[in-house]
């Protein structure tokens, strides 16, 4: 085999593993347009490679791919632009490639924007051990070839990141799709019509809403209390000048959004809000509102392409 032949070869074996890559770099860095970035500078580094040492290229490529999201994850301007609370991550349409593996409820959750967020807790590397062990199911002794630690020191950040997460998730298994639609349903008829304690008896009480002010305000605007909620969700469907400099009301549709029920807000074929929920017994327990344009940028090119059903509201 010549060399042009070679590099071509081993161009075919980067591009088999790009989808698994995007989809870890995407977990780990709760952004698209980042997880691109990391995926191409792997692939940088995979030519600059001697790859007749590489003797098994999969394990190779994750092994990079980890190391570039956590060095990002641990740069200083990261650290200032992802204090938890202060950051949320780039919601993804059903359908998008990088939302990865979805066969079990750990791979499901995984990518979930509630977790996603949740993840902010963690540190680098538990963050990588949780992700690389629940979505990719990768052996303890895997994860620590693949991040330079001990099985021990592996088996410690699951542990950790497991007890965070759950800690602050406390769920009871999935709802299935018929009656999560059913709720996020509702909570748009009582929003709509201004039935403020029906919106409060969907939500639990310890439930929280997270809204990024559509990239308005330099921190997030956060919701406490069942009635705080209610009460920004009924204004959200009052006249208002934000509806003027959008050029009209959205249609608003459902969609599952990161694996979890959605509402989507579209105008013409421009996603201009995501309002996304995470359940618990039945009831919302999580409501994250995402409407700055960047973090938008993907989920409506994904969206132009998608078939969409009958809004759930045209005019409001």
């Amino acid at each position: 085999m010549d060399d042009t032949a070679a590099d071509r070869f081993d161009t075919g074996r980067f591009e088999a593993s790009r989808s698994r890559l995007a989809s870890l770099a995407y977990r780990l860095l709760g952004s698209a347009a980042d997880a691109e970035d990391a995926v191409q500078d792997a692939f940088l580094h995979w030519q600059a490679a001697d790859r007749r040492r590489i003797e098994v290229p999969e394990a190779w490529l994750t092994k990079v791919v980890t190391n570039l999201c956590l060095d990002r994850l641990r740069s200083a301007r990261a650290r200032r632009e992802r204090t938890f609370g202060a950051w949320l991550p780039e919601p993804l349409l059903e359908g998008d490639p990088m939302l990865g593996p979805a066969d079990t409820v750990e791979q499901r959750e995984a990518v979930s924007l509630a977790v996603l967020t949740l993840m902010e807790r963690l540190s680098p590397s538990e963050r990588a051990v949780y992700l690389l062990r629940e979505a990719f199911s990768y052996s303890h002794a895997e994860i620590a070839e693949i991040l330079d630690i001990t099985e021990s020191t592996s088996q410690q950040h699951l542990h950790r990141a497991r007890r965070r997460i759950i800690t602050a998730r406390r769920r009871d298994g999935e709802a299935d799709a018929a009656s999560a639609r059913r709720v996020v349903e509702e909570f748009l008829a009582a929003a709509s019509s201004g039935r403020t304690e029906r919106l409060m008896a969907l939500l639990t009480d310890d439930a929280t809403a997270i809204s990024d002010g559509a990239g308005l305000t330099r921190t997030l605007l956060r919701y406490d209390t069942p009635q705080g909620i209610a009460t920004i969700a009924r204004a959200g469907f009052q006249p208002a000048p934000a509806k003027q400099r959008l050029g009209g009301a959205p249609a608003v549709h459902h969609a599952l959004v990161n694996r979890t029920p959605a509402l989507l807000f579209v105008l013409g074929d421009r996603v201009v809000g995501v309002v996304a929920f995470d359940l618990a017994n039945g009831r919302i327990a999580t409501v994250l509102g995402i409407a700055a344009p960047t973090r938008l940028a993907r989920l409506t090119d994904t969206w132009r392409q998608h078939e969409a059903d009958t809004p759930l509201i045209t005019r409001w």
